[in-house]
């Protein structure tokens, strides 16, 4: 590809040769920046040292587990893939966040402006102006929201994207990668300034209903919800969809997401499971007094042709996007039977990018949204 970018995959098995087959794809002179996305089917070991093998120590690193794979080819599951990224049109640096169940505020935020400061090495002191930041992070650490909180307190005017990590949709580990290894309980933070025009987006396909409910009992630590309108909460909220409780299944909350407003936009929060005590499990913040609308579905297709016309009427057509979908879009482009189709258009705006356990964008946690970076050609 031009203007020194590179996209590849691999589905081999071994994780020795698939990283052998995508660094062969991504191999270019002066690599600034690698990003990758695998499954968690993979022996982390065995891939951590053929990605240190495959790229240089002076290259940036980074990437993480998926429930899901979006390559050059479109939708793959079991596989690996990746973009490198020229310094003749990016400067990268990032940051591991380690220990998110304990971390210390206070470090946190110094090594951000720390990797601020860097930044302004790199790229000049007005490099804010051409750098976005992008967060992947431990999908089961539950400590999206108040990571991407502090965040915003140290780079309010860069635009941030993300993925959580995903295990395939095992819901036990998952892991992101940096520093030449890969860590769980753990982020990785890095900032791109690059002499393309790029945008950061992010869409989705729910839009708020006029089934309200209140959130009446809940535990935000673990992001339980106990009651709704003062009921049982998986019973109220299968009355509120017109369910019985016994039909809620993790295809069904993929289909059935809830809405919050916040600054005057809609988010998607989205149920994970039903607890044997019959309280809901979400994959995001929620708390009690929190007013959510029944989602209303319409066309995910046609809502991301708007989306990518709308990027190209900006930045012109794409080179690259770095794309984190979440994997309950994945579930219901299955249930109804369009993967293909969407995995074609994915594949025809260069692509690449993962299935996540929630979304990042901007200081919010997001779920069933689909956001990232898009790159056009050269400024003119």
């Amino acid at each position: 590809m031009p203007h020194a970018i590179r996209q590849g995959f691999s589905q081999a098995n071994s994780a020795a040769k698939a990283v052998a087959e995508l660094a062969t794809q991504l191999d270019q002179p002066d690599i600034g920046l690698v990003v990758f996305f695998c499954s968690s089917h993979y022996d982390r070991r065995e891939l951590a040292a053929a990605m240190n093998k495959a790229f240089p120590s002076k290259v940036v690193v980074i990437g993480c587990t998926t429930a899901g794979e979006i390559t050059p080819q479109g939708y793959k599951s079991g596989a690996i893939t990746g973009v490198s990224l020229g310094r003749a049109i990016v400067q990268a640096d990032a940051i591991l966040i380690r220990n998110l169940s304990s971390f210390g505020l206070t470090n946190m935020l110094d090594a951000v402006r720390s990797l601020n400061q860097r930044m302004e090495v790199l790229a000049g002191p007005n490099h804010s102006l051409e750098t976005f930041a992008a967060l992947f992070i431990d999908g089961m650490s539950g400590a999206e929201d108040g990571i991407l909180s502090a965040l915003q307190t140290v780079i309010p005017d860069i635009p941030l994207f993300g993925g959580s990590a995903g295990d395939d949709l095992a819901f036990r580990e998952s892991f992101v990668f940096a520093e030449g290894d890969f860590h769980s309980n753990a982020a990785v933070f890095a900032m791109v300034n690059s002499s393309l025009p790029f945008k950061v987006f992010k869409t989705q396909h729910y839009v708020a209903s006029d089934k309200k409910m209140v959130i009446t009992g809940a535990d935000p630590v673990r992001r339980v919800v106990t009651e709704i309108n003062a009921e049982p909460a998986a019973q109220e909220f299968a009355r509120i969809i017109g369910l019985d409780v016994t039909e809620l299944s993790p295809l069904m909350f993929a289909t059935h997401p809830v809405v919050v407003r916040v600054g005057g936009q809609d988010y998607v929060r989205s149920i994970q499971k039903v607890n044997p005590d019959g309280s809901l499990s979400f994959f995001c913040a929620i708390d009690e007094g929190l007013v959510l609308s029944a989602a209303t579905n319409i066309d995910a297709y046609d809502t991301l042709n708007v989306l990518f016309d709308d990027i190209e009427k900006q930045i012109g057509p794409t080179q690259l996007v770095l794309g984190c979908e979440c994997v309950l879009r994945l579930l219901e482009r299955e249930q109804i039977q369009d993967k293909g189709p969407m995995g074609t258009l994915l594949s025809s705006k260069n692509v690449v990018g993962f299935n996540t356990y929630g979304e990042q964008y901007q200081g919010i946690h997001v779920n069933q949204t689909f956001t990232g970076v898009a790159f056009g050609m050269s400024k003119p």
